[in-house]
């Protein structure tokens, strides 16, 4: 991974790791590359969430972009998925996102994608870091009638939402709760459901630039499991700050997480014969239950590294159709190109539709086994020998042979921090607690 962009493009605290400079020459250096040798004049989209540095960053990326000949389409307030769409509808040459997705409100970042609508991989990421590291030879700047110019085109957000509701069927007699986490899904999540027929109940929908991710939103679930249980909703969705992850609340009141809604809508799909290969991609953090429920319903999980980014790679790579994260980010990919939770709680709600169900009842596809997580601070040389030491690879094969299947243990070193992640999942609280705390332990004694 590069030193400016992560698994989600580039982030950091505003105007001091995240500068204006900085989004003066990733404007410049990623319209260059992007652009690549098109023959015409490049038109770029550029869409943000609700945050008060946006308008900052977008001013300067903005001039960055036109410096070296490119033109600038403003969408305003709008989702990250959005974006990939109308880059898409538009026939942009390609699309840029302001927003730090679930982080609070004094970072940001800056994502792009290509002109079909996806996410940038490594190699051209890396392109753009070597030219503004000035390791690459970069643009010029151009002149007179070549500088690039920039639109504000209105009904951006309508274009977006007209498509939503296409995807969706009547939800007349539905009453639905939504926490839009202050953030760029404030207007148009609400718009969306109405349109479709629905009672909506809104929560997290007065954005101040400073409230985006505050105690709502799908980082913070209670106050929306609380609201639908007060309100008597048929269920809640909770969105993150660009609402391109979202987490269901059923009727009860409880927590529905990425996994589950990806087997809900999994199973939908087999049984539309609509799933391609029968297969549902996930993540190497995916509970065991996700798993164990693909095989009680005949449906291959697949497994890649986190990142939305990965998991859509090996769709694109294998022809599948429907994969995600736990976190909430699912890619529904006949229907957009990266995460979309205003397009995933719609098929949701389809789903409940087509069967008659509760979500109460369609979410018990599937067991969520517990889940304990225990970090180990290591140095940097031990974050990659750990690996090798014979006593830790006993104490893992003894771990999982204790499950006897119904369990897993897994070693993964964090890629921001001096600190190896335990995590053991199995039946049993008190023992996978203690065995992680074991392991972690000794990763740590050199």
């Amino acid at each position: 991974m590069g030193r400016l962009f992560g698994t989600d493009g580039v982030r950091g605290i505003a105007n001091k790791e995240l500068t204006t400079e900085l989004a003066y020459k990733i404007g410049r250096a990623g319209a260059y590359v992007l652009a690549g040798e098109l023959k015409h004049k490049p038109v770029i989209i550029i869409g943000k969430d609700t945050r008060l540095s946006g308008d900052m960053l977008e001013a300067s990326l903005i001039a960055g972009i036109c410096s070296v000949g490119a033109d600038v389409i403003r969408a305003g307030i709008i989702p990250t998925p959005g974006i990939a769409y109308l880059t898409r509808l538009y026939q942009c040459d390609a699309g840029v996102v302001i927003s730090a997705s679930h982080n609070s409100y004094e970072f940001n970042g800056i994502k792009f994608f290509n002109e079909k609508g996806y996410k940038l991989p490594d190699k051209i990421e890396e392109e753009i870091e070597a030219i503004i590291f000035g390791e690459a030879q970069g643009p010029d700047n151009v002149t007179h009638e070549k500088v690039g110019h920039c639109i504000t085109r209105g009904h951006c957000d309508e274009d977006y939402a007209r498509y939503l509701v296409s995807l969706g069927t009547n939800l007349k007699n539905k009453r639905i709760a939504i926490d839009c986490a202050n953030g760029a899904a404030y207007k148009i999540a609400q718009r969306v459901f109405s349109d479709l027929g629905a009672e909506v109940l809104a929560m997290g929908n007065t954005p101040d630039g400073v409230n985006i991710n505050r105690d709502c939103g799908s980082t913070h679930l209670e106050n929306l499991q609380k609201y639908v249980v007060d309100i008597g909703a048929n269920l809640g969705f909770a969105f993150d700050g660009d609402a391109d992850r979202m987490l269901a609340i059923d009727e009860n009141g409880e927590f529905v997480d990425g996994d589950k809604v990806l087997m809900i809508c999994g199973i939908h799909l087999k049984n539309q014969g609509k799933l391609k290969n029968n297969a549902v991609v996930g993540t190497v953090m995916s509970n065991l239950g996700f798993d164990l429920a693909g095989k009680e319903n005949d449906i291959q999980t697949v497994r890649t590294k986190v990142g939305d980014r990965y998991v859509l790679e090996e769709m694109l790579n294998k022809g599948y159709v429907l994969g995600g994260e736990q976190s909430g980010h699912v890619i529904f990919l006949e229907h957009n190109t990266t995460g979309d939770g205003i397009l995933t709680a719609i098929n949701v709600l389809n789903v409940l539709n087509a069967t008659g169900k509760k979500l109460s009842e369609l979410s018990k596809c599937m067991k969520t086994y517990p889940q304990v997580t225990v970090n180990a601070k290591v140095t940097a040389e031990r974050k990659s020998t750990y690996q090798n030491d014979e006593k830790i690879k006993k104490m893992i094969e003894e771990t999982e042979k204790l499950f006897e299947g119904n369990g897993r243990v897994l070693i993964r070193p964090s890629g921001t921090e001096p600190l190896v992640r335990v995590m053991i999942e199995g039946d049993d609280q008190e023992l996978i607690e203690t065995k992680a705390k074991e392991i972690a332990k000794a990763i740590e004694v050199e």
